[in-house]
């Protein structure tokens, strides 16, 4: 454990992607364990194991042997705004020592799965005794399940390019994968064996979003772009791949998890004749057209899906590409290419289930700037640009995929709650609940929010939580409704779990309306009208 609370500890220090990218390198070069390397990988990639105890009990404990009251805990908590770190705050020095590995530690997390209360009491007091500050920090976050750290999936896979000598592309694609510490071996990362999992997926080519200053980029371009680039909708669904080895079927979603189970349908026979991976967009196709994202929703986390489900919602996987055909790798052809071999497989498989995107005609930039505007018609959310001559990259490479959403929807609603966030912004109110009137000239909430806003907003937005708090809950406070501000969110629909009846995809605060008050925010009906608008 000792070497990876050292390693946390150093990249907890630093901002510098270079600096990480070096501590993580030499971690990985370094005389530990090959089972703690691949164990450290793995959580730094989110592969956190499951948590074996509830944390209200961690919470007594804590409070017993530190001799804290309960609820003093519980007010340090809502201020540190983390709950390892509180309990390692309190409790005594220990008095022991131990010489336990990171993946010794895992085991013994696993271990404390299914036990007794009391027999889970005497463990963790003892694990507690024997680690310090920063190790009891580190394994109360592994017992809590909310172990993160300040690196993204892509610098460790960088680091561990280096180490392997390959590039970053050949690391991804060793990396991909719905694999766990216990199955994934050091000689595969370091490719010295061969992934024997027929089920991988590869990793998804992701486009970059297309601003202002791109748009003029492809303006300037003329006809070279009209040569160099072919669109398609951006279908509002899930990204995934499916794909077909050895007469079994995997569907894979973006977030590299296995969704074969919620999508039955793409498990008949007639997908097993050949082994191919497509990749495209999972949508709800009813009533010959696309339903919208809603719809979607409701297929999704279910290991079993009733047959009358299966009849009312029918999904596709509508095809924007082809990575794998007759069981060999074709990313590195010209996407035109590709086309070709997507369009030919489609075809042999005739399957209900499966659709080819269409691509779209355009003489100039703004034959797509009208078409793009005109997507939610389609049952889509913007347009796809893609560079004809360009190979399947792993992740994203800029000016060969591009994304040019719709324009989110936005609406002026009142910040009616606010609460604490948690680590850096454990002592600012950073989560906010927004409202709109009702005809009865009622405030109903309808939405959460927590980013958008600077660091001096944000410090802003606290001293008027401050002075206008109105009753406290705990971390969450009501206040005079007051502040104005106007939200941006992606996607409208009906909602029987919210008290408006309304639900939104990605809220973010996109301004700050000084300019308004509170009587002047938007209503309930002009949310059910933008909900109507956005129908096809």
């Amino acid at each position: 454990m000792k070497p990876f609370a050292q390693l946390f500890r150093n990249l907890d220090s630093t901002n510098s992607t270079q600096e990480k990218i070096r501590l993580l390198t030499a971690y990985f070069q370094d005389d530990i364990s090959e089972e703690d390397k691949v164990s450290t990988l793995a959580l730094f990639m989110g592969r956190r194991p499951p948590r074996p105890v509830k944390t209200s009990l961690l919470r007594s404990w804590a409070s017993e042997i530190s001799g804290v009251p309960l609820w003093l805990l519980e007010e340090n908590y809502h201020i540190v705004g983390d709950l390892a770190e509180t309990l390692a705050l309190i409790l005594p020095p220990p008095q022991d020592k131990s010489d336990y590995t990171l993946s010794q530690w895992l085991q013994h997390i696993n271990n404390l799965r299914g036990q007794d209360a009391e027999y889970q009491r005497e463990k963790i007091i003892a694990y507690w005794n024997m680690l310090d500050a920063t190790e009891r920090f580190l394994f109360t976050k592994l017992i809590t399940g909310g172990f993160r750290v300040g690196v993204s999936d892509k610098l460790v896979m960088t680091a561990l390019a280096h180490v392997a000598g390959t590039d970053l592309q050949d690391m991804m694609l060793r990396l991909t994968g719905n694999w766990t510490a216990q199955e994934l071996s050091w000689q595969v990362i370091m490719g010295q064996a061969e992934n024997a999992d027929i089920s991988r997926p590869y990793p998804f080519y992701l486009g970059y979003p297309l601003d202002e200053s791109t748009e003029n980029e492809l303006i300037v371009q003329g006809e070279q772009m009209v040569e160099h680039y072919q669109a398609e909708w951006k279908w509002d669904g899930i990204r995934a791949q499916l794909i077909s080895r050895n007469q079994n079927i995997y569907l894979w979603s973006r977030g590299e998890e296995i969704i074969t189970e919620a999508f039955p349908e793409f498990g008949t026979p007639e997908l097993t004749g050949i082994d191919f991976v497509l990749d495209g967009e999972i949508i709800v196709y009813k009533d010959d057209k696309p339903g919208d994202f809603g719809m979607l929703q409701k297929r999704l986390g279910r290991k079993k899906v009733p047959s009358k489900m299966l009849k009312e919602l029918p999904c596709r996987l509508v095809g924007y590409d082809i990575l794998e055909y007759m069981g060999s790798d074709i990313r590195h052809l010209p996407w035109t290419e590709r086309r070709t071999y997507l369009e030919q497989i489609i075809q042999d498989l005739a399957s209900p289930h499966l659709a080819l995107s269409p691509l779209l005609e355009f003489r100039h930039f703004e034959d797509l700037r009208i078409q793009r505007d005109a997507a939610r018609q389609f049952g889509a959310e913007g347009l796809m640009l893609k560079r004809s001559e360009a190979p399947y990259y792993a992740g994203r490479k800029r000016g060969s995929l591009w994304k040019w959403k719709l324009d989110p929807f936005t609406i002026d609603a009142v910040m009616i709650y606010a609460q604490r966030g948690h680590g850096r912004r454990a002592n600012l109110y950073s989560d906010f609940t927004f409202a709109v009137w009702d005809n009865q000239g009622q405030l109903i909430p309808f939405t959460k929010a927590y980013s958008g806003l600077s660091d001096a907003e944000m410090k802003e937005v606290n001293t008027f939580v401050r002075k206008n708090t109105l009753a406290n809950f705990g971390p969450v406070c009501s206040v005079t409704p007051q502040l104005v501000f106007e939200l941006a969110f992606e996607g409208i629909q009906l909602s029987t779990r919210n008290k408006s009846g309304i639900a939104v995809r990605f809220p973010r605060i996109k301004n700050w309306r000084r300019d308004k008050p509170a009587d002047q925010a938007n209503t309930l009906e002009d949310l059910h009208q933008m909900m109507h608008k956005k129908e096809f």
